[in-house]
């Protein structure tokens, strides 16, 4: 018989938050490293517009695993999210749901930035001519490669056809809905403000400021913004229809 040591940090941590912690950390790695044998992870997996030449539907799930590699922070910051949130809710759903949960979230939030895209593209086509948009479409970054800088209406939707997104936003923002729905009075601690914030006012404060940012659409602002909202947007639609299906079964959902 073999006796094992369960304190440490990682075997504290639920199974599914702990694997969740330790793939995206993996395909940060690989996204840094295997660039230098002429694998772009980025390529492959982050989400592209479908219209864009390097999209793959595989991609509205494993864009959640990607993150930006010039800094760590957006890996820090979602995982740290995903590490004092989800663990919570993995203890009160168990491992089955909470993945389930996660996984709906971030491909509601690819969708969501799909949608929103689509609507903005339609909008920049009007004032553009077939040729060119037909080669924007054709060529993507490829026509600024060969310096063709496209520049006004024809740059803004080379913009939003071929930069792909990445990183588990949505799934965090799915996470911090249902923490404030679960948790709705537990206090919470918001960087630089020195006053505890109850968990339901911090959900909907984030949510608004996250839907006029996403209106605003301010230069050079790089956040997905309705990707967050699509997030939350899909985990109440989840946890309303679990509740619904908890209530038939004599079920008590939390």
């Amino acid at each position: 018989m073999m006796n094992y040591n369960n304190s440490g940090f990682l075997n504290s941590i639920p199974e599914v938050t702990k694997n969740l912690l330790i793939i995206n950390v993996i395909f940060w790695i690989a996204s840094i490293v295997l660039p230098k044998i002429n694998i772009d992870l980025t390529d492959l997996l982050a989400l592209y517009y479908p219209a864009a030449k390097n999209f793959n539907p595989i991609q509205l799930v494993s864009y959640m695993f990607m993150h930006d590699t010039h800094s760590v922070t957006h890996l820090f910051f979602n995982m740290f999210a995903v590490y004092m949130f989800g663990r919570a809710l993995e203890q009160v759903w168990g491992a089955k749901r909470f993945l389930i949960y996660y996984i709906i979230t971030g491909i509601g939030a690819g969708l969501l930035n799909i949608l929103v895209a689509f609507v903005r593209i339609k909008a920049v086509e009007k004032g553009l001519s077939s040729g060119v948009i037909d080669q924007v479409y054709r060529e993507g970054w490829q026509v600024i490669g060969e310096g063709m800088n496209y520049t006004g209406l024809a740059g803004q939707l080379n913009l939003l056809i071929n930069i792909p997104m990445v990183g588990a936003s949505g799934a965090v923002f799915g996470i911090l809905l249902a923490f404030g729905l679960l948790f709705p009075n537990i206090p919470l601690y918001i960087m630089f403000v020195p006053i505890p914030v109850k968990a339901k006012y911090f959900v909907v404060g984030y949510g608004l400021i996250e839907l006029f940012l996403g209106f605003a659409d301010f230069r050079g602002d790089n956040v997905a913004h309705f990707a967050h909202l699509g997030g939350m947007l899909f985990g109440y639609f989840l946890i309303s229809y679990w509740k619904k299906e908890d209530a038939k079964n004599g079920k008590y959902f939390w």
